[in-house]
């Protein structure tokens, strides 16, 4: 054996390495693999909305045999358990929220539940169709997180949908959708409502928005 290779195998025998020892750990590639898996979170925020659009899917298939009142009545728990609707109705009002007595603010949060769920039962009238599509979830600001999706409408053009949710302790919920993936839904509302309370006062804001369920309720019947 050559003199120069006994000493390099004496040198490992002191140190207490097997002669035929390998590097611990996974192979380079796998540990590389298996970084690239642990990078890539699972999804927290899509099973809420696609939850919801399981339930409206349903609900489209059934809505000729439901009617308004039976897709309003389906689409109730629905609602208020994929959407956080004391936020959003806070959020629609603004600084004005402050200034609400606490039965005013449980009155109001009541009220822009229930048009919530009237607009969508009026929305998903009928079934031609359509289905959703989730095509990423994505961390957005405020810790918040932006589910995007993509209504399909065979006789129409699609429609994008993105989802701002927040968590809270019932797990997370929908804050704002924007249509079109631009256009905020609570921005729009916000505008709204925030202007009719300003200038015609709490009473008239409720009623407004009780007199829109009213009239939704009308246009199905029609």
């Amino acid at each position: 054996m050559p003199k120069t290779l006994l000493i390099c195998l004496s040198l490992l025998v002191l140190l207490g390495a097997p002669l035929n020892a390998r590097p611990e750990g996974p192979e380079p590639q796998l540990a590389a693999v298996a970084g690239q898996a642990e990078q890539a979170p699972l999804p927290v925020a899509t099973p809420v909305v696609e939850k919801l659009h399981d339930a409206l899917t349903e609900v489209m298939k059934s809505a000729e045999t439901l009617g308004y009142q039976g897709r309003y009545t389906q689409l109730t728990p629905i609602v208020a358990e994929a959407f956080d609707l004391p936020f959003m109705a806070r959020k629609t009002v603004g600084r004005h929220w402050k200034k609400l007595p606490e039965c005013d603010q449980t009155r109001w949060i009541e009220a822009f539940g229930r048009l919530t769920t009237a607009t969508y039962a009026d929305r998903f009238e009928g079934y031609s169709g359509e289905s959703f599509r989730t095509d990423a979830e994505e961390p957005a600001i405020h810790d918040t997180m932006m589910v995007l999706t993509t209504l399909t409408r065979p006789d129409d053009e699609d429609v994008q949908l993105n989802y701002r949710l927040r968590r809270t302790g019932d797990g997370w919920k929908i804050i704002d959708i924007y249509l079109d993936g631009t256009v905020s839904e609570l921005a729009l509302r916000r505008s709204e409502y925030s202007s009719v309370l300003k200038r015609e006062g709490f009473e008239n804001l409720v009623s407004t928005l009780d007199g829109k369920v009213a009239d939704l309720e009308k246009k199905s019947a029609s």
